[in-house]
């Protein structure tokens, strides 16, 4: 089991509860999923470096991703219709917080002048979406390896009806998000 997991269950769960007076169990606010998005841009053009975003996505995250396609074709970009546009991964589980536990205590404090994340980030549904902008940061990829630097978009789905419970929630899990 995640250790994330169970401290979640022994001691965040009982301080939102404090926190924020809930009744029922079921009010308290948890991480429903963790969705990884890469959008390959002009790498969606060369089929090395499709393979390689594929590979690398499925190291961080121990998960085979799925190919995203255009849904629209744009003449400005060069794009057509069920061309490949990006690669995703959806975690639920325990996979899903070991990843969150990775990311917060090995990958973001490798993030160069790191003062924490935005607080302004949350969609007003209880969602958190994060972007990095190089895959460098995760210590299972080999440097040497990649081909070409590329971002992500993390994107924390809670069950938190507002932003002030989601950010209660991520802040406990020990997401460094920045002074007010």
């Amino acid at each position: 089991m995640a250790k994330l997991r169970d401290e979640y269950k022994k001691v965040i769960a009982p301080e939102l509860t404090k926190k924020f007076g809930y009744k029922n169990v079921m009010q308290i606010p948890k991480l429903a999923k963790v969705v990884i998005n890469i959008g390959m841009g002009e790498m969606a053009q060369s089929k090395d470096l499709v393979e390689s975003v594929r590979e690398e996505l499925a190291i961080i995250t121990g998960q085979k991703p799925v190919l995203t396609r255009s849904k629209k074709a744009i003449s400005n970009f060069k794009l057509r219709v069920g061309a490949p546009v990006g690669y995703k991964v959806t975690l639920r589980g325990d996979r899903m917080y070991e990843f969150v536990e990775r990311l917060i205590n090995f990958a973001m404090p490798r993030i160069r002048d790191f003062r924490g994340v935005s607080r302004n980030a949350f969609d007003g549904h209880g969602n958190y979406t994060l972007g990095i902008k190089e895959q460098a940061i995760f210590p299972e990829l080999e440097l040497d390896k990649m081909p070409m630097p590329h971002g992500m978009d993390i994107c924390f789905v809670t069950t938190a009806k507002t932003k002030e419970e989601s950010m209660a929630l991520l802040e406990a899990f020990g997401m460094p998000f920045t002074r007010k």
